[in-house]
């Protein structure tokens, strides 16, 4: 509602924007307090409507403990991160886009987390994909931040790919999609086949949405977008949708070797990776980034242990980390806003200049690093306490080891970004006299600051009701027990922790030294692989795209019918494709004649192809031939249909033949039309058998006999295939005329630039060569045609009337209305007809479609499905009884399709060459000039293309 709020106040003032975005992420916070309570009591509430249940997928919600956290995180700092934007981007800034892309963000990411059934939340997962998208690359200016954009869609949306098939591959191993169900049959899943390539395939789409290592890459660049959106997408929600999912499906995926030793190597390595790396960069934002994927994998590999405590770490950790990153990335933004810099290394000094700005600078700085008294000590602690109680193939002390070092590191740079930062010498960067902001700026931080320091002072008081609730539902049993505070006595934990902090402190000492021989090293940039590897991948893709298509309709279509024959024959050998014993109707005489006249019209097609005209007339004969065959079979719609398609194709045929050459060149060499005879004849043959073992075969009760006995009794019309097509099919019907109206646009795209460029010149040099006489139209014929318009238009509004239960019905009369108006344009001229034309084309074509739609759209009123029809027997004085059905609609839509593109093919055939006649000379020449410098710059490119090459 927000984003169409938003979109529909676009020209509004940036005040109304923000009111907008922070009113509706303000309404979703209340709807979640409001619910807090009986939700953390014990129940869960839900929502399920049915959307496609032939797939298993229902817009099925939940709200249990989990979901109250992370989306409550999700609206909380929505809105903080709403207000904050309002201070931070510029006046010029487009408002109602940027905040329209957040609040897109913002209902995925609680669609995500509210969701309760695998595919749904799979819906959601990719928006979240696209809307950081939007938002990273939201300045579209700057060339870093569509790269990082890119990136970032790219390894988030390859990732989802794989999240995709692993959810399509649980939901078939645990027998349902409804993740209630999925987590109670976790026995089921973990006892398949398919449990380890669950596994990886979930935890691929996890990790590269967490930013875990070697996925990590992206995140970094995609700090290239606005404060605000790093602040929301890459510290408190987007990056922990890959966490919130490890968490939702922690009941039916851990416990087993194959999660603990995959989630924790990974988390692990990215912990340490993140923090040695954010250590040693500059760039605030940098360094922000790379101590989010190391806090990222800090919340991972609790999730590896696979206990109840170190998933209570994890939860904990997550509400610490949301207080103090998204303060942090606040804080940075301030910085860069009024130094104009973020060069730690231009900077420093600032708590004398900017004391409130430090003040919170270094408290979220502090919560980072894991000081007392703040929330950050606490999950620290909690985390140091699990490692020190998992074991790594027998090593005891390797994960505890590790996971100092990578609290040593983050209390480093934790410590640089505080101190580096805010004291030492003064340097104010590009902005002579920076200086704490406003409240805008101020007041958002100052919140998530004030809340990561009481998470540490009353961690029970404020979490831990909600920790513990969460954490019983990650977990699947009773609430464990929790004991959140800042003093636990002396225990290894608070001996790691002390270490950790005492060498940083060190480290920081001996820091220039340290940041000096790390330079020195060789380090691999990620960002450079990742484009070379995605150049290397285009590369390949493209040659291979250039053997493929080769902008030859002839190959294509040779690939087309051998694959099909293979698929077809593959099909027979393994299952046969025999005749039956169904007796034959013996063929009549006329039968015979008429089917030695259809191959002999065929044969002659083949025969006579270069001539063009001759060709038509045998085509022709086909169809008539066709027609007959329907009306000797008793199918009076389909001879109907037949005849008015064979007359309008073959006039709209004439008109396109008028435009080309009436003796072409040979194209096809023998060996190609040999084996195109060979290829025909195969699928000839093929289809032939299949027909006589499909029509030998003894009759069995199908779908047409449920539509012969319910065409009347449902319908409310005799004509089964009426019906079918307006009724029982009518949806299909849509999806065709809707076909049939992209097919008329695309005609109209090909066809309009046809006289301009080398397609007009080569037209109107060919006309000049024949020599053409001018347009004449003769009497007798212009007054025939001119008589027969009424009656024509009257046959088709009967056939039309009659169609549901005679033979006839919309597409037949729109073909009966096309012949009719295309013998006026053919007798009169197109400039005199089209003159007294009041609707266009196009407006035809869409309000075809739009009265289909409608009908269907109006069955919903009444509580029936989509396109289901009505029909109701009406008395008039004088007139009688008669029928009115709401099928008629629908069938006046397929009509007015029907004409509109039918019509559209004959404007556009009919003044190509007019166009191209009556093109200005200087347009011919500046045409002529623009396509010699095209080709001289195409010559150009690929010499030097060939010279680059060699």
């Amino acid at each position: 509602m927000a984003v169409v709020l938003l979109m529909a106040a676009r020209r509004a003032s940036r005040q109304v924007h923000v009111g907008i975005a922070a009113a509706c992420s303000a309404g979703g916070l209340a709807v979640l307090l409001v619910q807090a309570g009986p939700v953390l009591s014990g129940r869960t509430a839900t929502v399920r409507l049915p959307w496609i249940p032939t797939l298993g997928l229902d817009v099925s919600l939940w709200l249990d403990p989990l979901a109250l956290l992370f989306a409550g995180l999700i609206l909380s700092i929505g809105l903080l991160v709403v207000v904050y934007a309002h201070g931070y981007l510029g006046k010029t800034e487009p408002t109602a886009r940027f905040l329209s892309f957040l609040m897109l963000f913002q209902g995925a990411m609680v669609g995500i987390a509210l969701s309760s059934n695998v595919l749904l939340m799979l819906v959601f997962w990719e928006l979240t994909s696209l809307a950081s998208f939007l938002l990273i690359g939201f300045w579209r200016d700057q060339a870093d931040a569509r790269q990082g954009a890119r990136m970032a869609l790219t390894i988030t949306g390859g990732g989802g790919l794989a999240l995709i098939a692993g959810m399509v591959l649980l939901g078939k191993a645990a027998g349902s999609y409804d993740l209630a169900t999925i987590l109670a049959r976790a026995d089921l899943v973990q006892a398949s086949a398919l449990y380890p390539a669950i596994l990886i395939l979930i935890l691929v789409g996890a990790f590269t949405k967490s930013a875990q290592f070697p996925f990590h890459f992206w995140l970094p660049h995609a700090m290239a977008a606005p404060t605000p959106v790093s602040a929301y997408l890459h510290s408190a929600t987007m990056v922990k949708a890959g966490v919130f999912l490890l968490a939702r499906l922690w009941p039916v995926l851990a416990g087993t070797d194959w999660w603990f030793f995959v989630v924790t190597s990974v988390g692990l390595t990215t912990m340490l990776f993140g923090a040695g790396v954010a250590l040693f960069r500059h760039d605030l934002k940098a360094i922000l980034a790379y101590s989010t994927i190391s806090q990222l994998g800090l919340m991972v590999m609790l999730l590896g242990f696979g206990t109840g405590a170190a998933v209570a770490a994890a939860i904990f950790h997550i509400l610490n980390h949301a207080a103090f990153k998204a303060a942090l990335f606040m804080h940075a933004g301030i910085v860069d806003h009024e130094t104009g810099t973020r060069d730690i290394k231009r900077l420093g000094g600032l708590a004398a200049i900017m004391p409130l700005t430090a003040t919170l600078g270094v408290l979220a700085a502090a919560a980072m690093a894991g000081l007392p008294p703040l929330g950050g000590f606490i999950s620290k602690e909690m985390m140091l306490e699990q490692s020190a109680h998992t074991s790594w193939h027998g090593q005891a002390l390797l994960v505890p080891v590790l996971a100092t070092i990578a609290a040593m590191l983050s209390a480093a740079y934790s410590l640089r970004y505080a101190v580096a930062l805010h004291f030492g010498a003064r340097r104010t960067g590009a902005v002579a006299a920076p200086h704490d902001p406003g409240a805008l700026l101020l007041a958002p931080p100052a919140i998530l600051g004030v809340i990561a320091l009481a998470l540490g002072i009353l961690p029970m008081t404020l979490a831990g009701p909600l920790v513990a609730a969460a954490t019983a539902a990650v977990t699947g049993g009773a609430a464990p027990h929790l004991h959140l505070a800042l003093w636990h006595g002396l225990n290894p934990a608070l001996f790691m922790s002390l270490g950790a902090v005492a060498i940083a402190i060190l480290l920081l000492w001996l820091y220039p030294a340290a940041a000096a021989s790390v330079a020195r090293l060789p380090s691999p940039d990620a960002k450079q692989m990742f484009d070379r590897a995605l150049a290397t991948s285009v590369d390949a893709l493209r040659r291979l795209s250039g053997v493929i298509h080769r902008a030859s309709l002839q190959r294509y279509l040779a690939v087309l019918f051998v694959t099909a024959l293979a698929l077809a024959g593959e099909a027979a050998w393994r299952f046969g494709v025999a005749a039956g014993a169904r007796a034959t109707t013996p063929a009549s005489p006329v039968a015979v004649v008429a089917w030695a006249a259809l191959i002999v019209a065929t044969a002659a097609v083949l025969a006579v192809d270069r001539r063009r005209y001759l060709a038509l007339v045998f085509i022709s004969v086909i169809g008539l031939v066709m027609a007959l065959a329907f009306i000797h079979l008793s199918a009076p719609d389909l001879a109907l249909t037949q005849i008015a398609v064979e007359v309008v194709t073959i006039l709209l045929m004439l008109l396109a033949l008028h435009l080309l050459p009436g003796n072409p060149p040979r194209l096809s060499a023998v060996s190609r039309r040999v084996r195109d005879g060979a290829i025909a004849l195969c699928g000839g043959l093929g289809s032939g058998w299949l027909a006589w073992a499909v029509m030998t075969r003894p009759e069995r009760a199908g779908i047409s006999r449920f539509h012969w006995n319910n065409s009347y009794s449902g319908g409310g019309g005799t004509n089964v295939v009426n019906v079918t097509l307006v009724d029982f099919r009518a949806f299909d019907t849509l999806g065709e005329i809707t076909v049939l109206g992209i097919a008329g646009l695309t005609i109209f795209a090909l066809l309009e630039p046809a006289a301009h460029g080398v397609a007009g010149r080569r037209l109107r040099e060919w006309r000049s060569k024949d020599r053409f006489s001018p347009e004449r139209h003769p009497m007798m014929f212009v007054m025939a045609t001119r008589l027969l318009l009424p009656l024509a238009l009257l046959v088709g509004m009967y056939i039309f009337l009659r169609g549901h239960n005679q033979p006839g019905g919309g597409f037949i009369a729109a073909l009966v209305f096309s012949i009719a108006i295309l013998l006026q344009y053919l007798a009169s001229g197109f400039d005199w007809t089209d003159v007294r034309r009041r609707i266009s084309e196009h407006q035809l074509i869409g309000m075809g479609v739009l009265i289909a739609v409608a009908t269907g759209l109006g069955s919903l009123v009444f509580g029936a499905p989509f396109l289901t029809s009505s029909f109701d027997h009406v008395h008039l004085p004088l007139i009688g009884e008669f029928e009115l059905a709401t099928a008629m609609l629908f069938d006046l839509g397929v009509a007015l399709v029907v004409v509109g593109a039918v019509m559209m093919a004959l404007a556009q055939l009919a003044h190509v060459a007019q166009r191209a006649a009556k093109q200005d000379p200087a347009e011919q020449d500046g045409a002529k000039q623009d396509s010699t410098k095209q080709d001289s710059t195409k010559q150009g490119s690929a010499k030097q293309g060939r010279e680059e090459r060699s």
